[in-house]
């Protein structure tokens, strides 16, 4: 197929640091497209036509799919291909269709100033998502690379640092880097002060935590202390056992129905990053605590669906694994939940009262599968000594649609 779009890298040396190919690959273009710094990098006599980049974006990418054929040539800062403009239109346009040549991207610039290995780093785009999906990356000794959105966002990005407890973490902000406006602010992210700034920057953070940060660990199993609940929260050695149920696998979408507070949903999300959750809750209190949680949790995009299952269900897009906590003896819930999986899909249940038990056993009677009961117990005062204080047993199903 004719390659008839070009999507080329140009960093703040505009167009004396694009290679030979890359600089054939636009002069030949019979169409220029990019954002206002961008075509400012053109000659002034150059008479070509010209596409600035529209709000919302989708109006520009459409009208470039409309000169399929004619040579058409975008410019875009740094590498398209990481976190720009080469993405969205690798999910319009065949790559088959398109030559793509990057510049070097921020990540890699800052890494060159700051000595940091590239590999050893955590990467973020602030551009397209919530500040609160950083917070994943809050641990001590981490590295981050965060590409920001605007001239506003190393402020509250020191802010989220500071009210997550890790506000001595050293932030360095670099503005319009490889150009000869390049300029590097350096601050601890508590007493941060800058707020003349380009809107062109991004930002390195040297995570470290402050003394009295509770620190919240990879694995599932998080304490319960950590979330916002009303009660209805699966308990912490119950969850872990749940998640490892459920089998978390980079990519997948979970479906966490009567989620309560969420928790089943969020570890599944911070077990990767690529892993994706819907949350359906009908309780509009814990459906507050559900998006409080996930943003403290450092998954802001975990979705959540207001409503009773199973009519909400219905138009949710196919799960890769579904966990129901509550509701299991509702009309039509598991056979709603069941047809939705696709083969090799898992679906993991807990019950708690002798009714929910009965269904249970009655679907692994038909379904196969593994029931197993989980009793719990913690220690806890009996007069003046300590004892031994059962949690409820939880009979939970695990199974596999073949």
């Amino acid at each position: 197929m004719h390659k008839w779009l070009s999507v080329i890298g140009i960093g703040e040396d505009g167009l004396s640091g694009l290679s030979a190919i890359a600089r054939s690959h636009l002069d030949r273009a019979q169409i220029v497209v990019g954002g206002t710094r961008h075509l400012a990098m053109l000659p002034s006599d150059d008479t070509r036509e010209k596409l600035l980049w529209a709000s919302p974006l989708q109006a520009t990418v459409d009208e470039i799919l409309r000169r399929r054929g004619e040579s058409v040539c975008v410019l875009a800062t740094g590498d398209p291909m990481c976190h720009g403009i080469g993405v969205t239109l690798s999910r319009r346009i065949s790559i088959a269709e398109m030559t793509v040549i990057p510049a070097a991207s921020a990540f890699s610039l800052m890494c060159a100033r700051l000595g940091w290995a590239l590999a050893d780093v955590e990467t973020f785009s602030l551009t397209n998502r919530p500040i609160a999906a950083i917070a994943l990356g809050f641990y001590p000794g981490a590295r981050l690379l965060v590409l920001s959105a605007d001239r506003h966002q190393p402020a509250l990005v020191a802010e989220l640092l500071a009210q997550r407890g890790f506000g001595s973490s050293l932030m360095t902000v670099f503005e319009r880097m490889g150009g000869g406006s390049e300029r590097r602010i350096e601050g601890v992210a508590a007493a941060w002060n800058a707020t003349d700034l380009a809107d062109l920057n991004a930002i390195a953070i040297a995570v470290a935590a402050d003394r009295e940060t509770l620190l919240l660990p990879a694995t599932s199993g998080v304490a319960d202390a950590a979330y916002r609940h009303d009660g209805q929260l699966t308990k912490r050695e119950v969850r872990a056992v749940t998640l490892s149920a459920l089998g978390p696998v980079p990519g997948e979408l979970l479906w966490d129905v009567g989620a309560g507070c969420g928790s089943i949903a969020i570890e599944w999300m911070r077990s990767h990053p690529r892993c994706r959750a819907i949350a359906i809750e009908r309780h509009p209190t814990r459906l507050q605590y559900i998006a409080e949680n996930a943003t403290n949790f450092g998954v802001p995009e975990l979705k959540i669906v207001a409503g009773e299952a199973p009519a909400v269900l219905a138009n949710l897009p196919q799960p890769d694994a579904i966990f129901i906590g509550g509701g299991v003896t509702a009309d039509n819930l598991f056979e709603t939940c069941w047809n939705a999986l696709g083969k090799g899909g898992r679906l993991v249940v807990n019950a708690v009262t002798l009714e929910s038990e009965l269904k249970l056993l009655q679907w692994q009677a038909i379904y196969g599968g593994e029931p197993i009961r989980i009793n719990i117990e913690r220690t806890g005062a009996i007069g003046s000594f300590l004892g031994w204080k059962p949690l409820a047993p939880i009979v939970q199903w695990a199974v596999v649609k073949k």
